[in-house]
């Protein structure tokens, strides 16, 4: 891929069979944003990290975000950070609003629902355990996204099924093309 990645984990870290990792691994210049606590999220301080990371970056990365990861990217996005981003790959996003979310997240309250600054593409699934289909449609129309609806897909993860994922790799590697045509 012709692309500069920064991974943006969510909640508890992407584990060693999740498709963040497999690509992580696949593609050794793609770095993961690290967070000094990835079980009680703090969103001042992961909105700082990732704005760490992005200023760590040559260029304007492509932000490749999961579950709480995209609600990190949309929290940085109105942030107010001279940083810029190149687009953003956003799958699975987490309803943190919802009472089936697995933690409190406070922090991550209210979800943005502006305009994101830079291209974006929501990648949701139908029977997502952590935002229903009309949230995920919801966020993508709001942040002005693309969304790409994959059915009964769960929420995204390994626990579901997606190790390597290659459909979302291709689908990743189309958006960094239509980014650098």
């Amino acid at each position: 891929m012709k692309c500069d990645i920064l991974i943006v984990s969510g909640l508890w870290n992407s584990g060693p069979e999740h498709w963040q990792t497999h690509w992580e691994r696949k593609y050794q210049k793609w770095t993961r944003v690290s967070h000094r606590d990835w079980n009680s999220p703090d969103r001042d301080e992961w909105v700082a990290e990732l704005d760490a990371a992005i200023a760590a970056c040559e260029g304007r990365p492509i932000l490749v975000a999961h579950s709480l990861g995209c609600m990190l990217v949309a929290q940085w996005a109105q942030s107010g950070s001279p940083l810029k981003a190149a687009g953003a790959f956003l799958v699975a996003p987490s309803d943190t609003e919802a009472s089936s979310y697995p933690i409190d997240p406070m922090d991550f309250r209210p979800i943005p629902l502006a305009p994101l600054p830079f291209p974006s593409i929501v990648v949701a699934s139908a029977n997502d355990e952590y935002a229903h289909i009309e949230r995920s449609r919801a966020f993508a129309a709001a942040w002005g996204s693309e969304l790409v609806e994959i059915g009964d897909a769960g929420h995204i993860n390994a626990d579901s099924g997606f190790g390597p994922w290659p459909e979302g790799e291709a689908l990743l590697d189309a958006f960094c093309r239509d980014l650098n045509p």
